[in-house]
């Protein structure tokens, strides 16, 4: 059974950084796409960051990028998300994905986490 559970989040303030992690059992995250997602309240969910098997890194956006780091320890099963210079802006929900297709689309994604909720407050 695949299971990715999520931990890291919280309240904080605008400016604050917060460190996301994402534990996986049931599955190698060096055989798969990983990537970070959120859902802000009332809205979409949307991509912020993914990494490949070997490693490679892709963000949504410069912002994202200037702001946010996904990383991951094959050994630890585990995946990342450092967040710096919090916004009320990045209120929402955090999810991570598990895949083997693409990086950007939520159909790429076989297997969610249920979240960890960031509260970002001014």
């Amino acid at each position: 059974q695949v299971q990715l559970v999520e931990s890291g989040g919280g309240a904080v303030q605008t400016g604050d950084s917060l460190k996301l992690s994402c534990v996986v059992s049931g599955l190698m995250v060096k055989n798969y796409v990983m990537g970070w997602f959120r859902q802000a309240p009332g809205k979409g969910r949307e991509m912020l960051a993914a990494i490949t098997e070997r490693g490679g890194l892709n963000y949504n956006g410069d912002a994202t990028k200037d702001r946010f780091a996904i990383s991951k320890d094959d050994v630890g099963n585990t995946v990342f998300l450092q967040m710096n210079s919090l916004t009320p802006e990045d209120t929402a929900k955090y999810y991570c994905a598990a895949g083997t297709g693409g990086v950007w689309a939520e159909r790429d994604y076989r297997y969610w986490g249920q979240g960890t909720s960031v509260t970002v407050s001014s």
